[in-house]
């Protein structure tokens, strides 16, 4: 059984998701409430694992699995606009640009899961995984409409 395509969904979720974690320290790194750093570094921690799932099921279909995140990409320009939000330190901005790539890796996920060529043991890896996805994205968004009362 060939699993090329699996392993090349997989590894464009990893990135993705890699990209997540870096966006995640970044924003804790660099946030002023004590309350949104301590989410964003359980964010961070959470994709983390997300990314070492990943890359254990692309290890088990014979894959090499990415082990860095993008370079180029809509995820990567995502994340890049939380860096210039952190470096102004403005909160909400930082937030807003958190729920924003919270949409974008949400998203990547659901496409993934759509993809009908995908084997059933990909397919039971994303369905587990996207819990943690859509858990960080509705708390992301759920801290986004805290700030805008």
């Amino acid at each position: 059984m060939d699993n090329g395509h699996d392993c090349d969904v997989l590894n464009t979720l990893i990135a993705t998701t890699l990209d997540s974690v870096k966006g995640y320290r970044d924003a804790a790194q660099d946030s002023n409430d004590s309350n949104h750093k301590q989410f964003f570094n359980q964010m961070a921690d959470e994709r983390s694992q997300v990314a070492s799932e990943l890359q254990d099921c692309v290890r088990k279909m014979g894959g090499d699995p990415r082990t860095e995140s993008s370079t180029a990409g809509a995820a990567h320009r995502a994340w890049l606009g939380l860096k210039d939000a952190v470096t102004g330190s403005d909160e909400k901005a930082v937030v807003n640009e958190v729920e924003r790539g919270e949409d974008y890796i949400k998203e990547k996920f659901q496409t993934a899961m759509e993809d009908s060529d995908l084997g059933a043991e990909t397919r039971g890896v994303l369905e587990k995984t996207f819990g943690s996805i859509r858990k960080g994205h509705d708390r992301a968004s759920a801290m986004k409409h805290a700030m805008a009362d």
